[in-house]
């Protein structure tokens, strides 16, 4: 792979949103091979100067909608769904700052032995300073996704783009592990997103993005280098916008 491809960085701060999916695979809770190999990517685009703040999501090591249908109530089982992405922001930190670069985790729910309060000012001082900010715990309430908590947190400090690292290579017509006559889309907008329920993010999350003219978008974080790719403006994935 070139040092660094052709052009200039698509843009200057950027939210990245990070499935629990992402951090483990196989049956492991932690793939630590493959978060190491995103965390060399986002070394590489930090680097190239770009501002990026991270949100993780915690399915890997629990869902709360499936706690809740073996009869937990719904809100404790989010709260340990909260408390789930901290341990995948935790080890995002630590391969990070393994290979060099300044990190600060923020949790929307206080626990300061570990890491900061979420405190915008003090996360947007954080990027100007080239830090990588991880938010975890979502938005801290029960009923939103993480998906909804990056939009959130992407709009509060100013980034200019959703970038979602899924394990498929964009957005489709419909499931592509299901189907294989899968239709793959270039670029799709949001209100037909929300109509055809393709899955982007949750509507929740679709609908703020579309009130705040902020786009999504979506690749395979699966694929090495495909995170460059993105921020140094190829056409990989399904650009998702107005």
């Amino acid at each position: 792979m070139a040092d660094q491809p052709p052009g200039e960085l698509r843009w200057q701060r950027a939210m990245l949103k990070l499935s629990g999916e992402v951090f483990g695979a196989d049956g492991e809770t932690i793939d630590w091979q493959r978060v190491r190999r995103i965390g060399g990517e986002i070394t590489e685009v930090v680097a190239a100067g770009l501002e990026l703040a991270v949100v993780v999501g915690g399915g890997n090591i629990w869902r709360g909608r499936d706690a809740s249908e073996q009869g937990m109530d719904r809100a404790t089982a989010d709260y340990g769904g909260m408390v789930a992405t901290v341990i995948n922001a935790l080890c995002l930190q630590d391969v990070l700052e393994g290979q060099g670069l300044a990190t600060r985790v923020q949790t929307a729910i206080e626990m300061r032995e570990v890491a900061e309060p979420f405190i915008r000012r003090r996360a947007i001082r954080h990027l100007e300073k080239g830090r990588v900010v991880i938010f975890a715990t979502g938005t801290g309430n029960p009923f939103f996704t993480t998906d909804t908590a990056a939009v959130l947190r992407a709009i509060e400090i100013a980034a200019q783009v959703i970038l979602k690292g899924t394990r498929v290579d964009g957005v489709y017509d419909k499931d592509p592990e299901k189907h294989a006559d899968a239709q793959l889309f270039d670029t799709v907008s949001y209100q037909e997103a929300l109509t055809r329920r393709l899955k982007v993010m949750d509507s929740t999350a679709i609908s703020l993005s579309m009130d705040n003219e902020l786009p999504i978008v979506v690749f395979n974080i699966n694929e090495q280098g495909n995170l460059k790719r993105v921020v140094f403006g190829e056409a990989v994935g399904t650009l998702v916008t107005g």
